[in-house]
This record gives structure tokens, C-alpha cells and sequence, in this order.
């Protein structure tokens, strides 16, 4: 089926559909002339997507709506991540669709900085310490001391923007860069050296830290196993910034409390929100942030920079969207 085609600016309508980013507000400045409105729930979402040519959306979306919306003609998902949407759906509807990969990029990968720091250094112990009014005496035991990145190994698993940029970040803390990657022949970038998914246990081996930055895709899914956590050193750490099925959760679980890892700090878990249930979060040696990873004070301009270059190539006829997935 042919795409939807959008009406011109002028009787243009969007619609701007997340629960809490306030991406109408930051729109407004722009004094487009655009006609849009703002919904921030799933019920407001379908009494209102009928009204829409352009829907801005990610944790709201349902596959459901298609049939609720006769004018939607493009999709700019608010996420970088796009399992949510059916691709045959979509394509059946004649409605393209794009995500937000790169809006992103600089705050994962500086999250991804930030919790490895935050394990090494243990800052969550000294936080709990301040919490309980502690103050830690020296310690005599080496293997329990804050360390230091300088010459230790860092795998990134997922060497597109995000781990490319996080490359770079951890090569100015002298940290060695094993990247891996599906096709390694599209360059290594920062790191020092580039593996294909083949090579996945072996730099998890030589890893003191693995982080995940690669995309929830059918091939990416539990990649990082039973298996792949029991080729990890006793002394390394897992960080997740990509997403939760990436990990097979419980393998995890049971390697975090055999102590087969040192530790893992999660920016996303199989479940969110994380059950008060899940052993997760009670585990001493877990670090655990609430996908917060992308969310900064910029994200919401990031995403309309994407948004408005989109819409100026649908404007002009072009056949390709910037990170176009439908």
C-alpha cells in the first residue's frame, strides 16, 4: 500500500502524546503555525488520535490505534527503541514512521559513564552510608576499595551511536574499548579493537565492565545469557543501558547472588515499572536507575529537531526519513 499523504502545513494537525514530557510546551516556543494538540494518557490518546495527521509518541502507542486513526500518516516516536510498533501494520495502513535514534546518544552514553563511576567508585555504598549517618573507616582489604578505570577493559555491546559515543567517553578514562557489533567491517570508531557478535563471550571474558547499548531486536533478545554471564570474571559488572530483554533477567539474578559478577547497574529491567517483588531490588550489589538514561532537560527539542526535518522531507516528496523504520 502507498503512504498516506499529509495535508498541507497550513491544515496540518499533530498530536503530541506522552504522560508526563512536555513536548507541546517546548513546540509552542517554535512558533511554527502548526496546528497540534497534547494528550497524556492511553483514553485520551483514543478519543483524539482521529483528529491527528502526525502522531509524536512512544509509551502510549498500542498497534491497536491504527484502526482509530483514518488520518495518521507518520509516525516520530518519541523513543530511540521502536518493538512497539508493528512494522506490517503500519506498512498496511500506508502510514511511515520514524524514531529518535540520536536525540538520545549523548545522554545514554553519559549515563552509561556515569554508572560505571558510580560502581567502581561505589558511590551507591557511600550514599547509604550517608543515609545511615556512617562514616567509613580505610580499609585494609584491597579487593574492597573504590578502584581506579584507568587500564581496565570496557565491552560495548552495540556499537552504533550510543556505543560509539560511549567509546569515545571511555578512552578519555584510559579505559580499553572492545567494541562488538553485528558487522564489525563498519569500523571501530574509539575503540580499540571491533569483534562481531561471534566474539561476544570472548570480549565478555577479558571485560572488567560489559555495557549493553545495542537495540531489543529478535537477534538481540536474551543475547546475554546463562551462557554469556558465566563467561564474565567473578570481578566484573554488567551495565544495561539498551533494554531489559536484552538480559535474560533471571540468569542474571542468579549470577548476581552466586557472586559469579561483581555487580550490575540496570537502567532497564524485563518489567517496568520493576516489580516491588523482583529480587532486584533488595540485591546489595545492584544499581538500579528507572530508564532514565535518555531523559534529560534537552530531550523534548531533540526529538522536534528530528520531527520538523522530517516533516520537511515528507514537504519536498522525499522517499527516505531521517531513521526511518517504516
Amino acid at each position: 500500500m502507498s503512504s498516506r499523504p499529509l495535508p498541507p502545513r497550513d491544515k496540518l494537525t499533530l498530536c503530541f502524546a506522552h504522560a508526563a514530557y512536555r513536548i507541546g510546551e517546548r513546540f509552542a516556543l517554535r512558533e511554527t503555525g502548526i496546528n497540534w494538540f497534547e494528550v497524556r494518557s492511553l483514553a485520551e490518546l483514543e478519543a483524539r488520535i482521529a483528529e491527528a495527521d502526525v502522531l509524536l509518541v512512544s509509551g502510549l502507542w498500542r498497534n491497536e490505534l491504527i484502526a482509530r486513526a483514518p488520518r495518521l500518516a507518520f509516525i516520530q516516536s518519541v523513543s530511540a527503541g521502536t518493538d512497539q510498533y508493528s512494522r506490517d501494520a503500519l506498512r498496511a495502513a500506508g502510514i511511515r514512521g520514524a524514531s529518535a535514534q540520536g536525540a538520545n546518544e549523548r545522554a545514554v552514553a553519559e549515563h552509561a559513564i556515569a554508572l560505571i563511576l558510580a560502581l567502581a567508585r561505589k558511590i551507591p555504598e557511600a550514599r547509604d552510608n550517608q543515609a545511615a549517618k556512617k562514616w567509613r573507616g580505610m580499609i585494609g582489604d584491597f579487593t574492597q576499595r573504590e578502584d581506579e578505570l584507568g587500564g581496565k577493559t570496557l565491552a560495548i555491546v552495540g556499537l552504533g551511536r550510543i556505543g560509539a559515543r560511549l567509546a569515545t567517553l571511555a578512552k578519555a578514562f584510559d579505559l580499553r574499548v572492545i567494541g562488538v557489533r553485528q558487522d564489525p567491517s563498519r569500523g571501530a570508531g574509539a575503540a580499540d579493537t571491533v569483534v562481531g557478535i561471534e566474539g561476544l563471550h570472548e570480549a565478555m571474558a577479558q571485560a572488567d565492565f560489559v555495557a549493553l547499548t545495542c537495540p531489543l531486536t529478535p537477534a538481540t533478545t536474551n543475547l546475554i545469557d546463562a551462557k554469556a554471564l558465566a563467561a564474565m570474571k567473578p570481578s566484573s559488572y554488567l551495565v544495561n543501558v539498551a533494554r531489559g530483554k536484552v538480559v535474560n533477567e533471571p540468569a542474571l539474578v542468579e549470577a548476581l547472588a552466586q557472586g559469579r559478577i561483581a555487580g550490575a547497574a540496570l537502567d532497564c529491567t524485563w518489567e517496568e515499572p520493576l516489580p516491588a517483588t523482583s529480587p532486584l531490588w533488595a540485591m546489595p550489589n545492584v544499581l538500579i536507575t528507572p530508564h532514565t538514561a535518555g531523559e534529560t532537560r534537552r530531550y523534548e527539542d531533540n526529538v522536534i529537531d528530528l520531527l520538523m526535518e522530517n516533516l520537511e522531507r515528507i514537504g519536498r516528496g522525499e522517499d527516505a526519513l531521517k531513521n526511518q523504520f517504516v
